[in-house]
């Protein structure tokens, strides 16, 4: 960890839906705070309300109560033009399906992210997306489509699409389910180095994590923070 700022804060956060059925309350009165280059595995089981703790997070959804303040922006203040400006240029999210653009090669996917935020100078983004690939390790699959790659191949070739405009912030939904064995622990290890670098990685699984592999566990159930453990050596 690089420092001890208060880089995410959760304030009194509850998310609640409202149906014929009566009303769900997803979230409950979340107080959370995480620092600047942390590495965190949210875990719980289906329904615990990981993903829409996620939406809070990444400005996807708002709030029914409460505030989420990231690097001193109130996020749910940005109207929506602000706020996709905001999170393009603050945020890299990871899904667990890829969802990179299929008829794009991997290089023009990187790219594409580029052009949509702006932050990088058009002259440099192809060279930007090129030393990224490399960084991640699949540099020979630039020109490919992502169909032509395997499933971890196209989960790097994703998490260097989500570094592409140099977000303080990067999350990932479930970025190893979907992964062997010895492909999952090559992408954990890559985000160990990504918080060495200072960035804060924020990992959303229910599968079983350890604390060697992040420096707090946080559990959710039933929408409330069940535990919140962090490595102590």
């Amino acid at each position: 960890m690089n420092n001890t700022t208060d880089y995410i804060e959760f304030q009194h956060v509850s998310k609640w839906f409202v149906s014929a059925a009566g009303r769900f309350d997803a979230l409950k009165n979340i107080d959370l705070k995480i620092s600047q280059g942390e590495r965190v595995a949210i875990v719980g089981k289906s329904g615990s309300g990981k993903s829409t703790l996620l939406n809070m997070l990444t400005g996807i959804d708002h709030p029914s109560k409460g505030t989420v303040t990231i690097n001193a922006t109130e996020v749910h203040t940005l109207n929506e033009s602000r706020l996709a400006t905001w999170r393009g240029a603050n945020i890299g999210i990871v899904f667990q399906f890829f969802q990179l653009i299929p008829t794009l090669s991997i290089l023009e996917n990187l790219v594409l992210a580029m052009d949509f935020v702006g932050v990088i100078p058009k002259k440099e983004r192809i060279r930007r997306a090129e030393t990224l690939l490399g960084r991640i390790g699949v540099p020979e699959h630039a020109n490919k489509l992502p169909a032509a790659l395997s499933g971890g191949e196209q989960q790097r070739a994703a998490i260097a699409r989500a570094l592409a405009n140099d977000p303080p912030i990067l999350v990932a939904d479930e970025p190893t389910g979907n992964l062997d064995s010895m492909t999952a622990e090559a992408i954990k290890k890559l985000f160990v180095q990504l918080a060495g670098s200072g960035k804060t990685v924020i990992v959303v699984t229910h599968e079983n994590v350890s604390g060697s592999d992040y420096d707090r566990i946080i559990t959710l159930n039933d929408g409330e923070i069940a535990g919140d453990e962090r490595r102590t050596s």
